[in-house]
């Protein structure tokens, strides 16, 4: 089979459950372009798919949610987890995937009745990424995986297989104008009580705890409340005011992928300057800590 032009997304002809017999006819259809590692990337793009083989063991399949150990530290000997990974290479660009939203393709090596092969799953977004002490008691990256469905189709009416279409290659321009197509979704989110979340935003009068800004609309101030530990699994973060940061959206995002950490003095680590504080707001130091050990990382040529 013909490699696919597709780098990102589906591969045209491979649907979830289609079977490869090694690694050898993964690479030859185009589902991941390594014949050995688990994360085929691109530098600078992202990752375009990883291969679940149980090498890792802090990895943690549970079907439609992947909690994902990225590359590194592993002895080629022993194949045992020996040293510190980096948020660098592949795992870099699989956090990368967070920023643009790439979908990856994953695929599950499978033993049944004395063999192995390989399955393929089909897409899933990374969600999150974070730092966290493995098994082996070395720090490794940890990449949160969510089954994605809205690129499958349903099999023609001839019974051919299921194709997706390719929405990350160049498509020939279609009409100028048409209605957006829609499809019913459904998604479980976590609800935060917004008792907390209103709390501190009313004692910082709306003003970001980093850059100080305010932000004005015709329906009132705006910003918001950024968990310091997050909520749900696997963090399990309390939603307390001890817990909560008044920020304005960029320096939100930028807190809650690890580009600034906040000391427990309240230095902000990453950016200069001082987290701005609250007499009735005091966060509690072991929250930043867990930010610090788990989020924050230092960028090249800066002070931990």
């Amino acid at each position: 089979m013909a490699k696919s032009a597709s780098v990102f997304g589906p591969v045209q002809g491979i649907a979830p459950g289609h079977e490869f017999a090694n690694r050898l006819e993964l690479w030859s259809a185009g589902v991941h372009r390594q014949t050995q590692a688990g994360i085929s990337a691109r530098q600078g793009e992202g990752a375009e798919s990883i291969v679940l083989s149980g090498g890792y063991e802090d990895d943690e399949d549970l079907g439609a949610v992947i909690i994902y150990t990225g590359r590194g530290g592993r002895s080629a000997e022993s194949q045992q987890q020996v040293a510190d990974q980096t948020l660098t290479g592949a795992n870099r660009e699989l956090a990368c995937n967070v920023l643009s939203g790439l979908p990856v393709r994953v695929t599950r090596k499978v033993t049944e009745a004395g063999r192995s092969f390989y399955r393929y799953a089909g897409l899933y977004r990374i969600a999150s990424y974070w730092a966290e002490t493995g098994k082996s008691g070395h720090r490794v990256w940890r990449f949160r995986l969510e089954e994605l469905t809205e690129w499958e189709t349903p099999p023609e009416a001839t019974g051919s297989a299921t194709t997706a279409p390719d929405l990350f290659t160049a498509q020939e321009p279609g009409p100028a104008y048409g209605p957006a197509p829609r499809r019913l979704a459904t998604t479980l989110r976590l609800v935060r009580d917004t008792a907390v979340t209103r709390q501190v935003k009313l004692l910082h009068d709306y003003h970001c705890q980093v850059c100080g800004v305010r932000l004005a609309s015709p329906a009132g101030p705006y910003a918001e409340a950024a968990h310091i530990r997050p909520l749900g699994a696997p963090h399990h973060g309390p939603d307390t005011l001890a817990n909560v940061l008044c920020l304005c959206p960029n320096h939100h995002v930028l807190f809650d992928l690890g580009s600034f950490g906040v000391a427990d003095d309240g230095t902000l680590l990453g950016l200069a300057g001082q987290l701005r504080q609250h007499r009735q707001h005091l966060v509690a130091a072991e929250f930043l800590a867990y930010h610090r050990v788990h989020f924050y990382e230092p960028q090249a040529g800066e002070l931990p």
